[in-house]
């Protein structure tokens, strides 16, 4: 134990009747939900980057933050590890997940940077087996540094192209070598500001290259976890390549990867993208990409991705509802891409922020499985497709008919269909019963 969470103990579950602030009022990880305990169905993991290396910056001021970590030699980045495993074993998180940035500084040479995290990632194994406390995903950062400010795999310049090639594998050898159940690539600068100084279709190819070869890599060294990329639109580059589901689905196709790669679906990225969460979950659903989730919320009054932590339980529910309808997580999970305020100085707050996120997860994952148990909502569903089961219907879907065969059906049978209600004052309705 460190000293900087002074005062505070592991964080119980008390029941909804509690007034504890640093106790679990709906996060009951040993409760069943459809038959599975909550925190098998949840997967919580906490994000490194937010939660320990984030300093309290915005755009238009420094460091809010003090914190005995800071700074870039080693011995800072192994009191960041021992308060970032205090941090997780006190919230019960059974996951964490780093960039290779957040947890090691940056050396004078590549080699060395590989080094610093080689050196981390053993404190990592040991810390992981004390704990028993796992490694959701691992992935570098390509975006932060200057090097990458045109991008990292869609740079104009091969070397550079190179130098993330290099991050990249010793961020899967290091992944791999702690059980990782996933590795993650967040195209941060994979997109373009004016298309006077870009050649789109070379870095679509260029982008598609190197997430061939870190499929080939996968293989290669015998990872068993699921690669996945991040769709987000807009920030921080005016067009990224990697835009929505739809845009990364399409982007899949066209490089033959549609089944080598799943997608790590952000509620922040899919408001960026002008979707609800929902509707981006279920369309990877839908594709066969869904593959983890980032949970946190955007400041509807901001324009850019804030990461607040989630605290509507609604809109969380029908996020959840479509993951439970897909099956649930195999290898993903909830990672927490959520951080603090900028005025939530004290120690304290960083677990204010994750107990709020984990009982609003609890809360919405208990309504979503209510939702498909008491089943009113699939039974309209079904009713609204229901014409669909016809012989004749099935036929049309089934390409056993074509165009001028359904057309002459319908002018001599004179059909004219009316409208049926879509009903969804009456749905929305349904959906408050349970939250």
């Amino acid at each position: 134990m460190t000293d900087f969470f002074h005062g505070i103990g592991k964080i119980a579950y008390e029941g909804p009747d509690s007034t504890n602030p640093l106790a679990f009022r709906h996060y009951d990880p040993d409760a069943l939900v459809l038959g599975k305990r909550m925190e098998d169905h949840l997967r919580f993991a906490g994000a490194y980057w937010h939660s320990l290396a984030y300093e309290g910056l915005d755009p238009f001021g420094g460091r809010t933050f003090e914190r005995p970590w800071y700074g870039d030699g080693m011995d800072r980045a192994f009191v960041k590890a021992d308060v970032a495993f205090e941090l997780f074993s006190k919230l019960g998180l059974p996951y964490f997940c780093f960039h290779d940035a957040d947890v090691r500084p940056e050396g004078k040479t590549l080699v060395d940077t590989v080094t610093n995290l080689n050196r981390v990632a053993e404190v990592f194994a040991q810390k992981m087996e004390a704990t028993g406390i796992r490694l959701l995903w691992g992935t570098a950062n390509l975006f932060s540094h200057r090097r990458y400010m045109a991008g990292a795999a869609t740079n104009p310049d091969p070397e550079v192209f190179a130098y993330a090639a290099a991050s990249i594998k010793a961020m899967m050898d290091v992944t791999h070598r702690l059980g990782g159940e996933n590795y993650v690539l967040w195209g941060g600068r994979e997109g373009y500001e004016t298309l006077l100084n870009t050649d789109l279709g070379q870095e679509l190819d260029q982008m598609g290259r190197m997430l061939s070869m870190v499929v080939e890599y996968k293989h290669k060294i015998g990872f068993k976890g699921t690669i996945l990329v991040e769709p987000k639109p807009q920030e921080p580059t005016k067009h990224q390549y990697d835009y929505d589901v739809a845009t990364c689905y399409g982007f899949l196709k066209r490089y033959g990867l549609e089944n080598e790669v799943k997608l790590n679906i952000e509620v922040g990225h899919a408001f960026l993208a002008g979707h609800s969460f929902e509707h981006e979950l279920a369309l990877a659903a839908a594709l066969g990409v869904l593959g983890s989730i980032d949970m946190n919320r955007n400041d509807p009054q901001c324009g850019w991705d804030t990461d607040h932590f989630p605290n509507d339980p609604q809109s969380v529910a029908l996020a959840y509802r479509e993951i439970l309808k897909a099956g649930g997580f195999t290898n993903g999970g909830t990672n927490f891409d959520a951080k603090i305020r900028r005025q939530s100085i004290d120690p304290a707050d960083l677990f204010h922020g994750h107990i709020l996120g984990m009982d609003t997860c609890a809360r919405g994952l208990k309504a979503a499985a209510a939702m498909i148990e008491e089943g009113s909502l699939d039974a309209a569903l079904a009713d609204r497709y229901a014409g669909w089961q016809a012989p004749e219907a099935q036929a049309m879907l089934k390409g056993e008919r074509s165009l001028d065969q359904i057309a002459d059906r319908v002018l001599a049978a004179e059909r004219d269909p009316e409208p049926r209600s879509g009903r969804q004052e009456y749905l929305e309705g349904l959906v408050n019963r349970f939250v």
